[in-house]
């Protein structure tokens, strides 16, 4: 069976958000989450950080794959147009952005905050798609393996590490050193 790019990349998704919402909920690593990190913001940059990298991992394997046909992948491609995975982020980002001026994920409420962390991964996922064509945006041609391709990598370190930076900053560690002097 040949899955094409389109239903990898969804199904990935699918899988991060699951797992990093069960991580959230039913382990001892959501209760630590959970006791060190308020929920809005902090909770959700981390989900979006973490999301981010993986995301990010994924997808670079993801192509490697298909570049060195490795497993049943392939291209997405439609009407022979190749259909690069910036475009998947960026639908997602806005999407995402449809749901954050819309404030469907405000509240307290047990689904409000399900489609908040949800909208947090997501935000992750879309995020990664998208930087890691970053070179092809600057480029206008593909260099996604070329010595321009750098800038991918470039760009994804950066933004990757103001998520990990807005999540890991100064509240966390002082709440961790608390819990311990206690």
């Amino acid at each position: 069976m040949h899955l094409t790019g389109a239903w990898i990349l969804l199904i990935f998704a699918a899988i991060i958000a699951g797992l990093m919402l069960f991580l959230l909920h039913l382990t001892k690593l959501g209760v630590l989450l959970h006791d060190n990190l308020p929920d809005r913001p902090r909770r959700r940059m981390f989900l979006a950080s973490v999301s981010f990298f993986i995301t990010f991992l994924g997808v670079r394997l993801l192509v490697m794959s298909i570049t060195h046909h490795i497993g049943p992948f392939g291209w997405v491609e439609i009407g022979g147009r190749h259909i690069h995975h910036l475009v998947w982020g960026i639908l997602i980002l806005l999407g995402i952005g449809y749901v954050e001026l819309a404030e469907w994920d405000q509240g307290v409420t047990p689904i409000a905050l399900f489609t908040s962390r949800l909208v947090s991964v997501l935000y992750g996922v879309g995020a990664a798609l998208t930087l890691d064509e970053f070179a092809l945006w600057l480029n206008l041609e593909n260099v996604y393996w070329s010595p321009q391709g750098r800038e991918s990598i470039d760009a994804v370190v950066l933004f990757g590490a103001l998520l990990s930076a807005s999540t890991w900053g100064a509240p966390l560690l002082r709440s961790i050193f608390r819990r311990r002097s206690q």
